[in-house]
Formats: C-alpha cells, structure tokens, sequence
C-alpha cells in the first residue's frame, strides 16, 4: 500500500468532511455569496462561453493542425528574432482585444506548437490587456493621464514580462526548443495565404461575435456594432467556401448548414445567438464527420475544450463566491476591498494587484468598477495597478496556465504580473496623486 497517496486521499476526505459539517448554511453571507458564485457562472456562460470561448476553441485547434510548426518557431521560437518574435506576440495579441479567460486556448495553442515561453506569456499578457477600445474607454471615463498610463504600462509589460520568462527559464527552454527542432516537418497542403485568410476569417469572427456596445450612439465603434452580425455572417459564408474549396468538405453539408442558420434566423428575430449556436453547431458536426483535415481540426478543438473549460468555469465559481459580480458582493465584503485601496501605500498598491488578479473582468468591466471603487475612495495608484492586473490575470486563467505551464511557471508569471503592477501603482500615485 503507498501510505503517501493513501495519506493525501485521508487529508481530503477528512477536509470534506469538516467542511460539509461546519458549512454555514443559514447565513446570510454564506448564502449571498453562494448565489453569486452561480450567478456569475450563468451570466459567464451566458455571455463568452458561446461567442468567445468556442471560436478561440477553433482558432487554437486551427493552430495546432494547419500552422506548420517550423513557422510557428521561425517567428515565436526561442531561437527566433527577439525584436520580430516579441513584436509579433504583443501585435497578434493586442489585435484579439479578448478576456484572460479567451486568450487562454490561443496561447495553449501557439505555446504547443514551438512558440517560446517568452513570445507565449507576452501573448498571454498583451491579448486582454492592450486592448485599444478599453483603454480608449479608460481614458474618457477614469481622465487621460490614467488611460495613457494604462496604455504605456501594458505594452512595456507585455514585453517585459516575456522577456523575464525568457530569462528565469533559459535552460528548459533551450532543452525544449532542441526537442521540437527534432521532430519531423511535413509540406504544407495550402499556400501562405491562403492559410493566412482562412486565420482571418476565424479571427474575424471572434472579434466581431464579441464587439460590445459602445458608450455613445455615434462614431466608428457604434457603426460596428449595429453591423456586427452583419459583418459575422459575411465572414461565416467565407469560412464556408474555404471549407469547400480549400479544405474538400462536402459542399451539401455546408449548404445544411447555412440553410439551418437562415431558419434559425428567421425562426428567431432579434436573438442572433439562437444562428450563432446553429452555426457552431453545424460547423462542429460537419469537421467531426468529415475524413480528410477537417476531422483533424475538430479533434484538437475538442481536446483544447476537455483540457479549458472545466477550469475556466470552476475559477469563475470560485471567484464569484469569494468578491462576487461586478457590483455585487460575495464573501469578502466591497467595503473591506475599498477601505484596504484607499491612498497610495505599499500595501494599497499590492493588495489591488492580487485582488484585481484574482477577480475575473470581462472585456470592458473593470473601467465602471474602477469607477466605483474611485468614488469610494481608491487611491490613483492603486486604480492604475488594478488596471494592468486585473484584466490580464484571473483565478481561472491561473487554473490553465497552470495547466500549460506547470506550477512553478505559472507562479513566476503571475508574481511578474502582481509585482510589476504594484510597482507601476506607486510610481504613477507618487505623481499623479
């Protein structure tokens, strides 16, 4: 008998056991908070599992199988460029404007195919962080100097924080990039642009599935969004001719398919999801059965889903049970967040960090809860700290990189990011305060 796995499996029997007895049903917090917990899990699947997740889902799985691997290490790879490979990451990453919690199957994906763990965690870092639209809508809303703050102190994180990656873990990386130059490369099956298009159009689609509302009625942003799924279904008919012409699916199977997004369009006005989930439907049914490629790309979809998902949804349960929804409570009382970033202190800075790490912010929230907790008295430092924190990391995300990464990666990345935004919190506070 091994005493030592049999030991843990007590420790956790045990811990259940103290924890289903003691278990504060009743009270009125414990209740709140287990609300919240499931509420924000409702309202995450509600609003990104369908129109983030799943395309990231495909575009990762797109990664995997159709991007040859020697490109990917051409221009991400540990022995690639590090002004190119670094720009490409921070660009690539900033263009998606996506959540911490969308990036995740995209970094998977481009970190599994040879990019270098410095190129990778800037992607990690720069995707739902260097965000044009929420630093725009930082600035109107929070005051210029915070937005340019914000702006100028992702793009240097983005590159910062990969570089140090880069650096802490040179030996496994060097060990880990002679690995993939070793495995055998295959001759691609389409041409550069044509793989190229085909990736614009996936993206495209996530972008657009995603463009929130607006603040104002009129200008570029609000046109795109009256056009979105307008704009959606153009390319959705692109990616449906790539599939026939390029890729060999059955031309009546995808004909199917669009015949079934027009009926629920029709059969639905006014609720673009009940398409949408037609469409991602049909395209899953259509990849899983064909027996050429395609089949290929379902298939590595699908284990990226397996591996993301679970995660993703057990951190957003965690997290709303401990701070909640944006204006909400959960178990840790708001008042306790906004008396503890209150001024320009060490601990006001750092305290905003881990709390900005550990909550999840879809695209867009953090700049009305900072808004908040301003206005209950949260120091410019530690808005700014938050800001940089807040919307790159999450307990969710922490739960795959983890997955990715290993542990010891992962804690080096997330104290990177909780540290250098502590530091950029005092810094911007001592002056702008």
């Amino acid at each position: 008998m091994n005493w030592k796995q049999e030991y843990k499996i007590l420790l956790l029997i045990i811990g259940a056991f103290l924890g289903l007895y003691f278990m504060p049903l009743g009270a009125p917090r414990f209740d709140n908070a287990i609300f919240e917990a499931l509420a924000l899990a409702k309202w995450y699947t509600r609003e990104h599992v369908l129109l983030c997740l799943i395309p990231a889902f495909f575009i990762a799985g797109a990664i995997a199988v159709f991007v040859a691997q020697d490109s990917v290490m051409k221009y991400l790879g540990a022995g690639a460029n590090k002004v190119l490979a670094y720009g490409v990451a921070s660009v690539s990453g900033s263009v998606l404007a996506v959540c911490s919690c969308t990036v995740m199957p995209l970094f998977a994906g481009i970190y599994r195919m040879g990019a270098g763990l410095g190129p990778a965690s800037a992607f990690l870092y720069s995707g739902p962080a260097i965000n044009v639209l929420a630093i725009i809508l930082t600035a109107r809303i929070l005051g210029l100097e915070l937005g340019i703050a914000r702006a100028v102190g992702a793009i240097i994180f983005s590159i910062v924080i990969g570089l140090l990656m880069h650096l802490f873990f040179r030996k496994e990386e060097v060990g880990r990039a002679a690995v993939l130059a070793a495995v055998p490369t295959s001759d691609p099956k389409r041409t550069l642009w044509q793989n190229a298009l085909f990736f614009f159009v996936l993206v495209a689609i996530l972008i657009f599935a995603t463009w929130g509302s607006p603040e104002g009625s009129t200008g570029l942003f609000a046109l795109v969004y009256a056009a979105k799924w307008i704009l959606v279904s153009l390319f959705a008919a692109g990616l449906g001719l790539i599939l026939i012409g390029w890729f060999g699916v059955k031309w009546l199977r995808v004909v199917l398919v669009a015949a079934g997004v027009v009926v629920a369009a029709l059969i639905a006005p006014g609720y673009p999801l009940v398409p949408f989930a037609v469409g991602v439907t049909g395209l899953s049914i259509v990849t899983a059965l064909d027996k050429g490629e395609a089949s290929g790309w379902f298939s590595s979809t699908w284990d990226f889903a397996k591996l993301i998902l679970p995660l993703l949804l057990f951190g957003v349960l965690i997290a709303g049970f401990l701070l909640g929804r944006p204006g909400h409570e959960g178990i840790i009382p708001s008042a306790w967040v906004a008396w503890a970033v209150g001024g320009n202190s060490l601990w006001a800075n750092l305290f905003a960090s881990v709390a900005g790490g550990f909550m999840y912010f879809a695209t867009l929230t953090e700049v009305p809860i900072l808004q908040g907790l301003i206005g209950a008295g949260m120091g410019k430092g530690p808005a700014l700290a938050l800001l940089l924190a807040g919307p790159a990391l999450s307990l969710p995300s922490m739960l795959v990189i983890r997955s990715v990464l290993g542990t010891k990666k992962t804690v080096v990345y997330v104290t990177l990011v909780v540290v250098m935004s502590t530091i950029s919190g005092l810094i911007y506070g001592t002056f702008f305060s």
